[in-house]
């Protein structure tokens, strides 16, 4: 049908439309974030059920119309069925959907890397066996979608001098998206955060690693060294998110050590 396409979708958020019906916010692997209408959802009898609750990845077939599409068929590709047994994961999870809601555009042209990441993301996350490994899951997701999104960070040079920073103490600047090395940081008039080399060349090893691989800082990294670095890069997301993240309020109080 011309006036319909199919799509590889993952449900983000959903808006009440009526007594019945909802509009379902989705990132699709082909054309970025998509709305749909799915009609007689919140009936028992409804066909789409639960295929249109939040963290589930479709296959959706959609009919065009004027305004807004209309959610005609979906097949559940994945549930992430362990994560809705285990609060840390449905909030890192719900992080990480708002932060693609936030970056992501409609017909993005990034679209079908950034659903590969966000399906690689809740999928590791709901098979993640320790609140560690969920953290580490996190932080190579929020290096990833920055980079996707033209905010890469800069751990090798000093955006000051622009030498490069050697083993030593060096200072991330949220605001200049980087490090500076310890004799610049006094002319830096931003915030700064005291960074030893150790944690830098984890930064750098976590933007290098995909899902399934467990470099050698990964295996010796404990839960406060990936606390402070998914609170870094919370920070910086915050800081370049051209809508507030709602989510990173309660992730303060799980992050609290």
């Amino acid at each position: 049908m011309q006036n319909s396409f199919v799509t590889d979708a993952i449900n983000l958020k959903s808006y009440n439309l009526s007594e019945s019906d909802k509009i379902i916010v989705m990132y699709s692997k082909d054309k970025g974030l998509i709305k749909g209408v799915a009609k007689g959802v919140k009936k028992t009898k409804s066909k789409l059920g639960a295929r249109m609750d939040m963290l589930v990845a479709n296959t959706v077939m959609l009919h065009k119309g004027k305004n807004l599409n209309t959610i005609c068929q979906a097949e559940v590709l994945n549930t992430f069925s362990r994560t809705r047994t285990d609060l840390d994961k449905i909030f890192y999870s719900m992080y990480i959907t708002e932060v693609v809601n936030n970056f992501g555009l409609e017909e993005d042209p990034s679209s079908n890397e950034i659903y590969d990441i966000l399906y690689k993301s809740l999928n590791a996350v709901s098979n993640a066996k320790s609140k560690i490994e969920i953290l580490l899951i996190v932080i190579k997701f929020q290096l990833k979608i920055m980079k996707i999104s033209g905010f890469s960070l800069e751990f090798d040079n000093c955006l000051h001098c622009h030498e490069k920073v050697e083993d030593t103490t060096m200072f991330f600047v949220s605001e200049l998206g980087g490090v500076v090395c310890e004799q610049c940081s006094k002319f830096i008039p931003y915030k700064k955060k005291q960074m030893p080399y150790k944690l830098r060349n984890f930064f750098r090893e976590m933007a290098l690693n995909e899902f399934d691989y467990i470099g050698e800082y990964e295996i010796k990294a404990n839960e406060k060294v990936c606390t402070v670095t998914f609170d870094v890069l919370k920070e910086y997301i915050e800081l370049k998110s051209p809508k507030k993240l709602k989510s990173t309020s309660v992730l303060s109080e799980l992050t609290a050590v």
